[in-house]
């Protein structure tokens, strides 16, 4: 089995961190979730990941809460960094190569982003992880895939979710709901679509960036898409 794209940004939600628990860093599922990622490395693919925060803090949560906006996004940025370091640790653990760059400045625990630095690594076969968002408030993990995967030229973003694919209606709410094999980012604007943020999918439109949404609860999912298998839902320009 070969890769079928040189080049990939995984997104991954904080919350699939926490499993079951639902806050938090599960070891098991980190564990599993490396595993997962050593396999996808062994295709030979460039391997980079945008992480959330969501199972430490969300933002707009705590806003809701009463917090100011933007001291919560920034709290946010930095449970990205926690996330992050936890990941590097865990592909580790499996033998893999590493670095975590962030976008807010955290030295002690990794290196700051840097396009070029960020490019370097990915070329001499490390997995990058991009953490601490854009380094901006109001804007979601979500977008800081988009603009990393532009930035670096991935050939694709790989959105990890829960589901198998983008709906037109939440399916855990309506059994009626209908999966997309594929759309288009017309469609996806269009029909407001809440598979990724409508910042994300508009840089994703403007740099023709293609996106597959799908189940990575699913073991051994990551391999397939990256290999070029039919998972989940293509949005492309097309």
């Amino acid at each position: 089995m070969k890769a079928a794209y040189e080049r990939v940004v995984l997104k991954l939600s904080g919350e699939v961190l926490a499993g079951e628990a639902g806050f938090g860093i599960q070891p098991a599922v980190i564990r599993g979730l490396a595993e997962q990622v050593r396999d996808v490395h062994a295709l030979g693919t460039e391997l980079a990941i945008v992480i959330g925060g969501g199972n430490i803090i969300r933002g707009i949560t705590a806003e809701a809460d009463g917090m100011d906006r933007a001291t919560a996004d920034y709290m946010g940025l930095m449970a990205t960094v926690m996330n992050g370091v936890a990941l590097q640790d865990a592909l580790e653990n499996q033998g893999l190569a590493t670095r975590v760059l962030s976008a807010i400045d955290i030295k002690e625990v990794a290196e700051p982003y840097i396009r070029r630095r960020a490019v370097r690594h990915l070329e001499k076969g490390r997995i990058v992880i991009f953490a601490g968002g854009t380094g901006n408030p109001y804007f979601s993990t979500d977008t800081a895939a988009a603009l990393r995967a532009a930035e670096i030229h991935a050939s694709v973003i790989l959105k990890a979710t829960k589901v198998d694919g983008v709906y037109d209606r939440d399916p855990e709410k309506d059994s009626s709901a209908t999966r997309y094999e594929r759309l288009t980012f017309a469609e996806a604007l269009q029909k407001n679509l809440r598979f990724m943020d409508q910042a994300a999918i508009a840089l994703c439109r403007e740099n023709d960036l293609p996106i597959v949404v799908f189940d990575m609860t699913v073991h051994g999912n990551i391999r397939k898409v990256v290999a070029g298998e039919t998972v989940g839902t293509t949005v492309t320009q097309e």
